[in-house]
């Protein structure tokens, strides 16, 4: 094979590492836990990548091997839209289940994109949710006691639950915290990328001390990267000075292909798998899974 100056060039050393990268996750196994980790993806900032992240580490999970739930609560319902499920007002969905009483499982539907991929999706019922749990008994408890009889019945309970919460700290998300053991955090790499991270801290600590001593936050994933600016790279060195246990190694780039997912239905893994953002979050997936197994 010959080499020239073209082997050199910017884009030629791109193909290369995506090569490796690819090659690299396909010889890679993933292990699996012991026991259902349940991850709520939350920052009340909206537009940096949260439900984007939800559905596409949930996919890669999936295509890896492992059981996957997602728990659609946010109202505009974008994590079922991106899992091609249906989340017209007629379904069974999250609001059957915490104002209704609905079981969960009644609301479970399967994701064209993998049978080990399951959905709980949101309708815009949901949009009302808060004011109506504000007068019920046990109100930042129902989730967590429909997901604990759900994972307490499935003859194969998942591996992963991913809960995607709507861009503010009410009752949903509240619900969300008190249902999980792990909170994932994205952060985008653009201006006031740390805004308001410290009310979301205060308010898992609030949840710590009162509703769910078992919550931490476990993991910080930076979207939204752009390595050709310098804004990006400091964001990302405050991100990991700030949090430097929690903060993935995998960094998700913006992308065109992770933007266009979504309208086809469809995560990007299952979209263009072999594109730069699809790599960045089976990457993202995998060490989840190894941070876990460790």
């Amino acid at each position: 094979m010959t080499t020239g100056k073209f082997d050199t060039t910017p884009i030629a050393r791109e193909l290369a590492a995506m090569a490796r990268r690819r090659q690299a996750l396909s010889s890679v196994e993933l292990p699996l836990p012991a026991r259902t980790r349940i991850f709520t993806v939350v920052n009340q900032k909206g537009g940096v990548g949260k439900t984007t992240s939800a559905v596409n580490l949930a996919a890669a999970l999936a295509v890896a091997g492992a059981r996957v739930l997602v728990i659609d609560l946010d109202p505009q319902g974008n994590a079922s839209t991106a899992l091609g499920i249906d989340h017209h007002a007629d379904v069974t969905s999250t609001y059957d289940v915490l104002i209704d009483g609905e079981p969960l499982e009644s609301a479970v539907s399967t994701s064209p994109q993998s049978d080990r991929l399951r959905v709980v999706p949101s309708t815009i019922h949901l949009a009302g949710a808060d004011l109506e749990l504000a007068g019920m008994e046990r109100r930042e408890h129902r989730l967590r006691e429909a997901l604990d009889a759900y994972l307490s019945a499935a003859p194969q309970p998942p591996h992963y639950v991913f809960i995607d919460c709507p861009p503010s700290l009410g009752l949903l998300t509240i619900n969300a915290f008190t249902a999980a053991t792990e909170v994932l955090l994205p952060i985008q790499c653009e201006y006031y990328a740390l805004e308001g991270v410290s009310q979301l801290l205060d308010t898992i600590g609030r949840i710590q001390a009162h509703l769910n001593p078992k919550l931490e936050l476990s993991t910080v994933l930076l979207t939204m990267f752009d390595g050709r600016t310098l804004l990006s790279r400091q964001v990302v060195d405050e991100v990991r000075a700030h949090f430097a246990e929690q903060t993935l190694d995998a960094v998700i780039p913006r992308s065109v292909r992770v933007s266009e997912a979504p309208g086809y239905g469809q995560t990007v893994i299952a979209y263009d798998p072999n594109s730069p953002g699809a790599l960045s979050y089976r990457e993202a997936a995998a060490e989840i899974a190894r941070r876990g197994a460790a």
